[in-house]
């Protein structure tokens, strides 16, 4: 029957409840100067005697009225049960991530290697988001659409854990990956659209150039935040010999200047990320950026409670007539 979410409106009332300690008091007062007609000079005979029911039940009839009572005041100070929430307005923003998996991706001076350390830092980032649609554009020589735009971010996480260099052609085409962002993002109504590329190398493939792509997507008024990844120089890479695997040193080919450009055609920044430390900076960093903007509505609802207070009384009152009439009935 109680809850802590419980107010009173004419909390007042409960002011009666000091009366239930001083009629328990005035009870036991009562009880202890009661005397017996007959007297008796020692009461040992009496000693191996088992108290009947009713001698237990004796005192049952005063705590059921004085239970009475306070369930009766109580329910005068009319609880009430309280439920509250938030109506939550959000300016949504819809991200799509953009990620390069050829064959480069591969190279080990990131842990364990460029493509699963890139898909670490995005699932953390996708973990970190609310309220935001994500979608997933993998590319290489070709791009495709690995996940829609969409809230739920288990399925994305799900589709990003798939991903791995081989499932297109190879070859890197940024300008593709750029056409079908902005194809996943052209109709959006959300109050921000944002891209974030990320990719080792320079375009070489398809048949949009990557500018070009930048200013249909500023045409649209999409964001794009590019990040380069890779060391500086060169990077073990991982290739197959009869004898097993062996490491090569491969030169490490960002075309920092078309990522810088890209990023400042539609408003976004640049970044370079030599290390798996540096690429979840970054990544925080556009986390920070672009957080949706939330106004929160609180309410709260009243359910009144009197009428199961006032039955709880009856219901004790009830309790306390049986017990007094049947069970501990006195005979005239």
């Amino acid at each position: 029957m109680w809850n802590p979410n419980t107010v009173f409106a004419s909390p007042w009332a409960l002011w009666g409840l000091l009366l239930i300690p001083l009629l328990a008091y005035w009870y036991i007062r009562k009880r202890r100067a009661m005397t017996s007609a007959i007297r008796f000079s020692t009461l040992d005979a009496f000693g191996g005697t088992t108290p009947t029911l009713r001698e237990r039940l004796r005192h049952l009839p005063a705590i059921l009225r004085l239970l009475t009572l306070g369930v009766l005041i109580v329910a005068l100070a009319r609880p009430q049960l309280t439920s509250q929430g938030e109506n939550i307005y959000t300016e949504g923003i819809d991200i799509a991530l953009l990620l390069d998996i050829s064959g480069s991706m591969l190279a080990e001076d990131f842990q364990p290697n460029r493509i699963q350390a890139a898909k670490d830092v995005a699932q953390s980032f996708v973990e970190g988001r609310s309220n935001d649609r994500i979608g997933l554009v993998i590319f290489a020589g070709q791009s495709f659409t690995q996940c829609p735009m969409t809230l739920d971010y288990r399925v994305l996480r799900n589709l990003l854990k798939q991903v791995k260099p081989g499932m297109v052609e190879d070859g890197t085409a940024i300008g593709m990956a750029i056409a079908q962002g902005v194809n996943r993002l052209k109709d959006s109504k959300a109050k921000s659209k944002v891209m974030i590329l990320l990719t080792d190398g320079v375009n070489n493939r398809g048949e949009v150039d990557p500018l070009t792509a930048a200013n249909i997507a500023q045409t649209f008024g999409i964001r794009i935040y590019t990040v380069g990844v890779g060391t500086v120089g060169e990077a073990p890479y991982p290739v197959q010999t009869p004898f097993g695997v062996r490491y090569q040193n491969i030169p490490v080919d960002v075309d920092e200047k078309t990522l810088k450009a890209i990023a400042d055609i539609t408003g976004g920044n640049f970044y370079r990320a030599t290390n798996n430390r540096a690429l979840k900076e970054i990544y925080a960093e556009i986390d920070k950026l672009e957080k949706t903007r939330i106004e929160v509505k609180s309410y709260r609802s009243y359910a009144d409670m009197f009428g199961t207070w006032a039955w709880a009384g009856l219901i004790a009152l009830l309790l306390e007539m049986g017990v007094s009439s049947l069970v501990l009935r006195k005979l005239p």
